[in-house]
């Protein structure tokens, strides 16, 4: 019996090292330097009466620092003293009103807004994009099956939540994040991120996303935006006559060109890699209880993301973020 000698062809990416060491050794000092240059531009709602509040722009650093370290609200209390010893905020909220804030649904635009702040310094770099979403588990189980058979010995599972993505496919920065519910469909949220990263003042030259956004209005969008969004067709596809012209272009220039046209569509591996870095740093699990707490939390990783894709990026590209 003859051994099968046939060997497989795979790419492998090799870590820039010296990068990596330099900006895992300063990342946590500067994290909190970049959150509360970050946080300045939030604005503080005016008070004419009644007791002082406590600070919108301390509560948000204080929330980021509290999900980048991953504590317990209580355990985290010294790295907030801490920063508060170097100067990077006013005022140290207590635990519980870190807790509470993060249950309030006004602060989800001012994250949505600081993630996209948070990405800009990178607009010269980024201009190749991919979309996606994934799921975030919380600490909650469903009793779906339980109720809808009356078998109390059903399988459980736990609630998630999903979070839609584009980021850049050189740094993996997000440039613009949508949050649904665990069965919120890919393909309606593609033009809102689109349109956000252009409105963010990226050059969107290129969009990438698997069959799921395979539409004539996402190509049309990109399309509108001066770039080229390449979307694998599904199997049923078909460019017959009176079809769109641009929808036609695309069709054909996959089929007859598949080859080129993978090689554009494969950098949407970057969104996926994206997704497993927030997972492995910050946790694929939300350990908030209530649905807006939990849109926040999620809100909160994906900021500490691009944070802490500033920090190595600015490593690499030897600049100073500012927003």
């Amino acid at each position: 019996m003859e051994e099968n000698s046939a060997i497989v062809d795979k790419t492998t990416y090799s870590q820039d090292w010296p990068i990596y060491d330099k900006s895992q050794q300063i990342e946590k000092a500067r994290f909190m330097e970049l959150l509360s240059d970050l946080v300045l531009e939030v604005d503080e709602p005016e008070q004419h009466k009644g007791r002082p509040r406590l600070s919108l722009r301390d509560l948000v650093f204080a929330s980021a620092l509290k999900v980048y370290t991953q504590f317990s609200l209580r355990r985290f209390m010294s790295d907030l003293a801490f920063a508060r010893e170097k100067g990077l905020v006013d005022s140290t909220p207590c635990f519980a009103s870190v807790g509470h804030f993060m249950e309030r649904e006004d602060i989800t635009p001012i994250l949505k807004g600081l993630i996209a702040l948070s990405a800009m310094p990178l607009k010269e770099v980024e201009t190749k994009f991919a979309i996606d979403s994934s799921g975030f588990r919380s600490s909650k189980y469903s009793q779906y099956m339980r109720v809808k058979y009356h078998d109390l010995k059903a399988h459980t599972e736990h609630e998630w939540i999903k979070a839609h993505i584009c980021c850049g496919v050189k740094t993996n920065i997000i440039t613009a994040v949508e949050i649904t519910q665990a069965y919120g469909a890919d393909s309606p949220q593609f033009i809102s991120l689109a349109q956000q990263t252009h409105e963010n003042g990226f050059e969107v030259k290129e969009m990438t996303g698997d069959r799921a956004y395979s539409s004539r209005a996402n190509l049309a969008c990109i399309e509108e935006l001066g770039g080229t969004a390449y979307i694998p067709f599904k199997s049923n596809a078909r460019a017959r006559a009176g079809t769109v012209r641009l929808w036609k272009k695309m069709y054909h220039y996959f089929m007859l060109n598949r080859e080129e046209f993978m090689q554009h569509y494969h950098l949407r591996s970057n969104v996926e890699t994206t997704f497993s870095m927030i997972k492995a740093k910050f946790s694929e699990m939300i350990k908030s209880k209530t649905k807006t707490a939990q849109t926040n939390e999620l809100l909160l990783k994906i900021l500490c993301h691009n944070l802490v894709v500033l920090v190595e990026e600015a490593v690499r590209l030897g600049f100073m973020p500012k927003f």
